[in-house]
């Protein structure tokens, strides 16, 4: 006998593993709860980590209005190796010799992408070109021409160097691709790079440290989960201006 599906609304904060995509989140999220609409605010690629928005019944109605606000990322850059994907899980397209450079010569290179960016799209990603995800044109070995677009990069900052992994903090508009800025960044230091590993740690007013990880979820009571979602009500005011 099928199991009526529940009426769940607000928004659930989960710390995503790498692995999965954001809609196997979605999908686990469905099937864990009976829902009939489950959405999220922001796509993390598998090999990211981190906070994942997502929004359960009614509160789907505000994802557009959610996914527009800025996100702040953690992570690190592989110098010396570049990718076609821009990050680890591509295939590698040059490798060169690491340049000497120091924490500070890192953070002066870094400094130079702060503020408004014209920037390209991986072609391995989901941007279409005339109805054709990038990533499907790149598994054939083509390469299309991309049109950029405009981001802002409000903190681009590195806290530590270890030859040749660099770590770093971003903060920056919706839709930035951080993998294109690590591989900008090895243009700028003429040694190629890609981004190494990837963790969300915000997206708007929501934190990391408020979330749950996906496998806490898997095993979470349902009684308890109402004490985990931040209501509708919770959400509006969230989007009330200041």
């Amino acid at each position: 006998m099928m199991r009526e599906p529940n009426e769940i609304h607000g928004a659930l904060l989960i710390d995503k593993p790498a692995g999965p995509t954001s809609h196997d989140v979605v999908d686990v999220v469905r099937d864990l709860y009976r829902l009939k609409k489950v959405g999220h605010c922001g796509t993390l690629d598998p090999g990211a980590t981190g906070l994942l928005v997502c929004l359960l019944g009614r509160a789907t109605k505000l994802s557009q209005k959610l996914m527009v606000e800025d996100k702040a990322y953690e992570g690190a850059i592989t110098l010396g190796t570049a990718t076609d994907s821009y990050d680890a899980d591509g295939q590698i397209t040059e490798t060169r010799d690491l340049p000497e450079v120091s924490l500070a010569d890192l953070n002066a290179a870094a400094a130079t992408f702060h503020g408004d960016q014209q920037q390209l799209p991986p072609m391995v990603s989901a941007v279409k070109k005339d109805g054709v995800a990038l990533y499907k044109l790149a598994r054939k070995g083509r390469e299309v021409e991309r049109e950029p677009k405009l981001v802002h990069i409000y903190q681009f900052e590195f806290t530590a160097y270890t030859p040749p992994v660099a770590r770093f903090q971003v903060r920056c508009t919706k839709g930035t691709y951080v993998r294109s800025l690590a591989h900008e960044l090895g243009q700028h230091l003429d040694c190629g790079a890609h981004l190494k590993h990837l963790h969300r740690t915000r997206s708007g007013a929501f934190d990391v440290a408020s979330a749950i990880r996906l496998e806490a979820l898997c095993h979470l009571p349902d009684e308890e989960l109402p004490g985990r979602l931040m209501t509708l009500l919770e959400l509006a005011r969230l989007l009330q201006p200041a």
